[in-house]
């Protein structure tokens, strides 16, 4: 797939792999629509790639999906949608808060529906529908459980959305391991083979160059996380048991 002149649609733009996906497409000659739910980040943006459409989104408001799909089609149809919205709160199952926890399933898998539900009519024939899982919804991880689960249900919702969407739409899952990002700065553990945004972001724009369904990365920690997923629970159970001490 070649970038120039291809219109793309951005959530999560304002910040951390949103935002240097948009430095890289942009760099790569692609034409940009911009969202999140901060505008001045956004215009900011904008301002310095000397380009891009500013359309401010929720994405866990079908209403708010709704009115950004009705401008961007102002301008005519898109080349490629991508989300990378998502909420993480990491901490112990007796910790999660109800509030936030409505919020993040709100987020990151109702909100990857409703954007995957307005994608018929909004791209093009054969326009991509690039989704964001993460590696973390290979396996259920102890003290990102809620985030995990979001991210595992979201992966299993891509593989469904690829059959069913096909021919007319190509459908492509991304699936970053640790990305230095304000999110990940929750952490309380080293993170393994941890990449900076702009290194994601041209990971990712190689990836939907390419034919693959799934871009995942770094690829050292993926394939063991893949492998974790394969092996018998009693030696699964027992490393992700070490992890959580």
């Amino acid at each position: 797939m070649e970038f120039k002149d291809k219109r793309i649609w951005i959530i999560g733009a304002s910040s951390g792999i949103g935002q240097a996906l948009a430095r890289e497409l942009a760099a790569r000659g692609a034409r940009l629509v911009l969202s999140a739910r901060s505008v001045d980040p956004l215009q900011d943006l904008a301002s310095d790639l000397g380009q891009g459409e500013v359309v401010p989104v929720d994405i866990s408001d079908p209403e708010s999906l709704a009115d950004a799909r009705a401008e961007i089609l102002l301008k005519g149809p898109l080349d490629t949608m991508i989300t990378t919205a998502a909420l993480y709160d990491p901490g112990r199952v007796d910790e999660i808060e109800r509030d936030a926890a409505r919020k993040l399933i709100e987020v990151n898998l109702l909100g990857t529906l409703w954007f995957a539900q307005a994608a018929p009519g909004l791209l093009r024939e054969g326009g991509k529908l690039v989704i964001f899982g993460s590696v973390a919804g290979y396996f259920g991880l102890p003290k990102g459980q809620l985030y995990s689960a979001s991210k595992a249900a979201v992966i299993n919702l891509v593989e469904s959305l690829r059959v069913e969407y096909a021919p007319g739409i190509d459908v492509r899952l991304i699936s970053p391991g640790f990305v230095k990002t304000r999110l990940t700065e929750k952490n309380d553990f080293d993170m393994p083979f941890v990449l900076e945004p702009a290194e994601a972001a041209r990971r990712i724009a190689d990836g939907l160059a390419s034919s693959r369904f799934e871009t995942h990365f770094p690829r050292r920690l993926t394939w063991q996380l893949k492998l974790l997923k394969r092996l018998p629970y009693a030696i699964s159970l027992w490393m992700t048991g070490r992890l959580g001490g």
